[in-house]
């Protein structure tokens, strides 16, 4: 583990949801996961058989995570072991986000939002009034 300590007089956060973290201290391992369907609709239709994730093909394709080619080379000169903030103001945490104040080891984090518009065929517009 990093051998840093953060420090901060104030943390406020307002809102966190859907599957988000407000995570104070050290830790090891970081996850999130977060799966969304967003409909927009010009008629107010439901079905019963909807939010079924497996149906649509973003929430079963793997993921595809890049090589990492580069060699990275730095030196580090921390001239104190404090990272020091006085005031930390969040407004929102949200799908599978993470606050995090202190060190990380590994983290993960991933997203899958389907968005769907399902509009209406050409003359049906006044229908809706």
């Amino acid at each position: 583990m990093l051998a840093r300590i953060s420090s901060v007089d104030t943390f406020k956060n307002t809102i966190a949801s859907f599957s988000s973290v407000v995570q104070l201290g050290d830790s090891c391992i970081l996850n999130g996961f977060s799966r969304a369907l967003a409909v927009q609709r010009e008629a107010e239709v439901f079905f019963g058989n909807e939010g079924n994730f497996p149906s649509y093909s973003i929430f079963r394709m793997p993921l595809a995570f890049p090589p990492i080619t580069e060699t990275i080379s730095y030196i580090r000169h921390n001239r104190t072991p404090i990272i020091k903030a006085n005031n930390i103001y969040v407004t929102a945490v949200s799908n599978s986000s993470i606050a995090h104040i202190g060190n990380t080891k590994h983290v993960s984090m991933e997203v899958r939002i389907k968005h769907i518009r399902q509009l209406l065929p050409h003359g049906h517009e006044q229908e809706m009034t």
